[in-house]
C-alpha cells in the first residue's frame, strides 16, 4: 500500500504505523500448478518424489483433502478461480475459442478495491486467445509471463509478456514451428514450439519475478497470482520427431542417473523445481518479516496430464482417485492444496471441507473486508482461522465440461454423480459413487438409488446457463 508521507506523519502521531495498518490486512499469495495430481506431493501420499518445502508448509498450515478445481482442463478452471463462478456460470468453459467478458470481475479486481497492489507472474491461460493485456483489463497492476495457453507449452520460447508487451528472451525456437497456422479451435501456434537455442528457461524467470513482486511490495498489503505452467507438458516437445520428450527442464540434477525415460526424469524434476520455488517464496516471507502477515495457498489447476511421453501413472500421480485431467472423476477434479498463515492456521491441521476454486474469491474478499456482488463460493475463512462452527458449507459443487460428448458433475460430502456424453436436452444417463465407501469410484451405483439420480439430474439441469 502507498500512502503520502504526510498521512505517515498522521499514522505516528495517532500511535499506529504502516506495518500495523497493512496487519488488517493480510497479503494473500496464491500459487497453482499446472496438471499436478492429487497423489503427486509427498503430504498427500507421494512416495517416490520429495517434497519437503510443500510438506514443510502442510505441516506448518492446514491441508484441504476435499478442494476441487474449477474444471478438469486449464482455461475454465482458471476462469473459475478468477471470477468465483463455477463452469454453469462462468464466461469460459473450456479451451475452446471463448474469453473473460469485460462485465467478469476478477480477484484482483476485488482485492484493488480493498487498497492491493496485485501481480499475475507466470500463465494466464484463460480464454483462448485472450489479448495480451488482459490480466491488466481486469485487475492486476503487474503480469510477466504467458498469455496465451499454447504460449505455455513452451519452456524455452522466444519471449514472454510483460504487462502486454513482448519480451525477447534468448532462445530460438524450430524454424519450421514459426509461423504453424491456428488450430482448428482458434487458438493460434504464436510462441509454441521447440526450442533448439535454449538459453532462458522461462519457469525460473516467471519465479524470479514472482520473488521480486514480494521483495517491492512488503509494506502490504498485496495480492500475488503465481501460475506456473509446470508440471505442464510442452506437448510439441514430446510429439517432435528430433526431440520426444516434451518434459523439458533446465537439468535433471539428482535424478540425471536414474534408470527412468527421460520424460520421467523431466517430470519429477519439474516436481523438485515447483517445490524449490515454493521454498522460495516462504523463505522471502520470513527474510522480510511478514511471514505472519501473509497467507499463502498452494494448489493446482486440475489432475494430472500423460502427455508429452510422461505416464500418468509412473509416479501413482492421481494417487487413490479415478481418473486424470478432462475427467471428471476425482481425479480429474480434486487437487491437493494446502494453506499456510502462522499464527492464524493453525499448523499440522487438515479439513475435509467440501470447497473449490469458487471459493477463493470469496476468502480473499472476506480476509481483506470488501463486498463482492456475484459468486457461486462460500468463505472459508472461518475454516482457515479455526472456526469451523462459523463456517457456511456447500450442499454440492458442479462441472460442466462440454468439449468431446460433454460431461457433467456433481459433488456432495457423500455422493458423485457423473454424466458422459452431455446431449442438448441433458438427458444421458447418470453413473453414482458413494465417497463414503468407494473413494475411487469404483462401483457405479446409479440403479439401485433413483431417487438420487433424479435429484442429481435437475441440480444438474439447474446449475446449467447457456454460454
Amino acid at each position: 500500500m502507498r500512502i503520502p508521507t504526510s498521512l505517515s506523519i498522521l499514522l505516528l502521531v495517532a500511535g499506529l504505523t504502516l506495518s500495523s495498518l497493512a496487519a488488517d490486512k493480510p497479503n494473500i499469495i496464491f500459487i497453482l500448478a499446472d496438471d499436478m495430481g492429487y497423489g503427486d506431493l509427498g503430504c498427500f501420499g507421494q512416495k517416490t518424489l520429495a517434497t519437503p518445502n510443500l510438506d514443510r508448509m502442510a505441516a506448518e498450515g492446514m491441508k484441504f483433502t476435499r478442494h476441487y478445481a474449477g474444471s478438469t482442463v486449464c482455461a475454465p478452471s482458471r476462469c473459475v478461480l478468477l471470477t468465483g463462478l463455477h463452469t454453469g456460470h462462468c464466461s469460459v468453459r473450456g479451451n475452446n475459442a471463448v474469453n473473460l467478458k469485460s462485465e467478469d470481475v476478477t480477484i484482483a479486481e476485488v482485492l484493488k478495491k480493498a487498497g492491493y497492489a496485485t501481480a499475475c507472474t507466470g500463465k494466464w491461460g484463460v480464454g483462448n486467445p485472450p489479448p495480451l493485456n488482459e490480466p491488466a483489463e481486469q485487475g492486476f497492476d503487474l503480469f510477466y509471463g504467458y498469455i496465451n495457453m499454447y504460449h505455455a507449452h513452451n519452456f524455452y520460447p522466444e519471449f514472454l509478456i510483460r504487462n502486454g508487451k513482448k519480451e525477447k528472451l534468448r532462445n530460438v525456437t524450430k524454424p519450421d514451428w514459426k509461423n504453424k497456422p491456428g488450430r482448428e479451435d482458434g487458438g493460434p501456434k504464436e510462441g509454441s514450439g521447440v526450442a533448439i537455442v535454449k538459453k532462458d528457461y522461462a519457469p525460473d524467470l516467471i519465479a524470479n519475478e514472482a520473488v521480486k513482486f514480494i521483495e517491492q511490495h512488503k509494506e502490504g498489503p498485496f495480492f500475488l497470482y503465481f501460475a506456473m505452467n509446470v508440471p505442464h507438458a510442452n506437448n510439441e516437445g514430446g510429439s517432435d520427431k528430433d526431440q520426444k520428450d516434451g518434459m523439458e527442464v533446465s537439468d535433471y540434477g539428482e535424478y540425471t542417473s536414474k534408470d527412468w525415460p527421460n520424460p520421467e526424469k523431466g517430470f519429477a524434476s519439474m516436481m523438485r523445481n515447483i517445490d524449490r520455488d515454493v521454498g522460495r517464496v516462504l523463505a522471502k516471507l520470513k527474510e522480510l518479516g511478514i511471514d505472519d502477515n501473509t497467507l499463502v495457498i498452494f494448489s493446482s489447476d486440475n489432475g494430472p496430464h500423460a502427455e508429452g511421453r510422461h505416464e500418468m501413472e509412473y509416479f501413482n500421480s492421481n494417487g487413490p482417485l479415478r481418473g486424470m485431467k478432462r475427467d471428471l472423476y476425482d481425479g480429474g477434479v480434486r487437487v491437493p492444496t494446502i494453506a499456510r498463515w502462522p499464527g492464524k492456521v493453525k499448523a499440522g491441521t487438515k479439513t475435509d471441507l467440501l470447497s473449490g476454486f469458487q471459493d477463493v474469491l470469496a476468502t480473499c474478499a472476506d480476509l481483506a473486508g470488501v463486498a463482492i456482488d456475484k459468486t457461486d463460493g462460500i468463505s472459508f475463512a472461518p475454516t482457515l482461522m479455526g472456526n469451523s462452527k462459523e463456517q457456511n458449507k456447500h450442499q454440492h459443487l458442479y462441472w460442466e465440461f462440454l468439449e468431446r460428448g460433454g460431461k457433467q458433475g456433481v459433488v456432495t460430502k457423500q455422493w458423485k454423480a457423473i454424466r458422459l456424453n452431455t446431449t442438448q436436452d441433458q438427458n444421458g444417463p447418470l453413473e453414482l459413487y458413494n465417497l463414503n465407501t468407494d473413494n475411487g469410484e469404483e462401483n457405479n451405483v446409479a440403479a439401485q438409488h433413483p431417487a438420487l439420480i433424479k435429484k442429481f439430474a435437475e441440480i444438474m439441469k439447474a446449475e446449467h446457463t447457456h454460454p
